[in-house]
């Protein structure tokens, strides 16, 4: 008679090793207790197993009603996947538990795909491999002695688990069988996503109540292939967050806490495509989720179709900077100066909804900036008219913000404001010359204030005086159609 008990609770468990135990739950909630050899209990905070079969006979068992091969798909019943979601649960796990070749076995030759994105427009078109075998239909034979029983130290590769394992140097992670177990069921209890450039990102969830949190995942509806591609592994633990946020109001038994895996080429290996990367810890508020939320809506992914008449999904470049800045719980603009150097074009109307998610002082130095800016475009726009031609808008807008990139330091920077507020007066900047000097001075906020100021002048359209946008709508226009070419491509 064997007996295990896997508890989350238990001081050798790590946050993967407690999902997993969830995924065993989620895994025995849908299985006919006369198909498998095994009696179980789940409590709040455990799954008790016991069985007076061999250990081996009762793990594949079990298994074998969890993990199936249908139509080359990975096919999990207890998460009731439609067939978009046997692609994106399949292509993740193959993508990262599942991601070196003597794990798993794809058909050569890859089928295409097609995903209805948007009503009215294509449909995106993908290649799969069919999965022909892979680890979780195995039979584990590093796991049990000739006898079919647990060994006392069962070798864990690296690939089961992205991260875990930094070094081979001295050999396989050794785990008990308990956290084997856990391990073996860990997908079930992960969200996956595809990110640019041959990269992966694997989700973990924290989990606080076994029972509730099963009741949960059944009320999942899904991933479709929008919610699969992501922009970042930081926007990834963020739309994971905002999901469960969704699913349960409860925050007593919400998952608030999640770790991404972010997997893909590294220099030391080239003969797998999804290493560690980066592991990133994501906990953040209401607050953060629902300014993500709008963000998302701002600068969500785009059908598009080529010359050749390809589509792809194309993804922003804000929204990974952005998503980057709410994840470590900074201003969602922070770092403008740096991002805005190195990409040349952007999403001009999303940046003009954020600019409405600014706090009062923020909202402040900002309108003085907006200010002085209209008042210098008014001027350029009158020397246009002397010339007799029509003023140059883009090229008058990055005249600015390069007078504004160019200080390095506080002084310089502070300096150079004052210059153009001074120069360039407007009615925001009367009577908030402290608040300006708070920005300029204190705590050597500088550099936000600079990150502030180029947001300000990036995502100006003004009103003149007929109430309509001082920046052609056309203008507008053209920066989200150039930035749309800047997109990534979905791969």
């Amino acid at each position: 008679m064997t007996e295990l008990t896997l508890s989350i609770f238990d001081p050798n468990t790590l946050l993967p090793h407690r999902a997993g135990i969830a995924g065993l739950a989620l895994a025995l909630s849908v299985i006919n207790p006369n198909d498998v050899p095994i009696n179980w209990d789940v409590t709040e905070d455990a799954v008790n197993l016991s069985w007076s079969c061999s250990d081996k006979e009762a793990v594949l068992g079990l298994l074998q009603q969890t993990y199936r091969l249908q139509d080359g798909y990975l096919d999990v019943p207890a998460l009731n996947l439609d067939q978009q979601g046997k692609y994106i649960f399949s292509e993740g796990v193959t993508t990262t538990f599942l991601q070196h070749g003597k794990q798993r076995q794809q058909n050569k030759q890859p089928v295409t795909l097609t995903f209805l994105i948007d009503e009215g427009q294509p449909e995106i078109s993908r290649s799969f491999r069919l999965v022909e075998d892979c680890y979780y239909t195995r039979d584990f034979k590093e796991a049990f002695n000739a006898k079919g029983k647990f060994k006392p130290e069962i070798p864990v590769k690296g690939h089961h688990l992205p991260g875990l394992v930094e070094c081979f140097a001295h050999g396989a992670y050794q785990e008990s069988p308990e956290g084997f177990l856990a391990l073996v069921f860990l997908p079930l209890a992960c969200s996956y996503y595809q990110l640019s450039g041959y990269r992966s990102a694997v989700v973990i969830p924290e989990v606080k109540n076994i029972s509730k949190w099963v009741r949960r995942r059944k009320n999942y509806s899904g991933s479709t292939y929008r919610d699969f591609r992501s922009s970042s592994s930081g926007e990834s633990g963020l739309r994971f967050l905002l999901q469960e946020k969704l699913i349960e109001d409860n925050k007593q038994w919400r998952v608030d806490y999640c770790e991404v895996y972010q997997l893909g080429k590294q220099q030391w290996d080239g003969s797998q495509s999804y290493l560690k990367q980066a592991v990133y810890r994501v906990r953040v508020d209401d607050e953060i989720l629902d300014l993500y939320d709008s963000a998302f809506q701002f600068f969500k992914p785009q059908v598009r179709t080529n010359d050749k008449g390809e589509t792809w999904l194309a993804i922003s470049k804000v929204l990974p900077w952005l998503c980057d800045n709410l994840i470590a719980s900074k201003p969602w603009y922070l770092g403008f100066y740096e991002w805005k150097k190195q990409n040349e074009l952007y999403e001009k109307k999303g940046l003009v909804s954020m600019s409405q998610y600014l706090d009062a002082l923020e909202q402040t130095f900002f309108d003085a900036v907006q200010g002085a800016f209209s008042s210098y475009l008014r001027e350029q726009i009158v020397q246009a008219q002397k010339q007799g031609r029509e003023p140059d808008y883009p090229q008058v807008t990055n005249k600015v913000i390069n007078r504004l990139q160019r200080p390095s330091t506080q002084q310089d920077f502070a300096k150079t404001m004052v210059d153009f507020l001074s120069r360039y007066r407007s009615k925001a900047t009367r009577g908030v010359g402290g608040e300006i000097y708070q920005w300029l001075h204190k705590d050597n906020q500088w550099k936000q204030a600079r990150d502030l100021a180029l947001l300000a002048i990036a995502s100006y359209t003004g009103k003149g005086k007929d109430g309509k946008s001082e920046i052609p709508e056309e203008v507008l226009d053209e920066s989200i159609s150039e930035a749309e070419e800047g997109f990534e491509m979905s791969i």
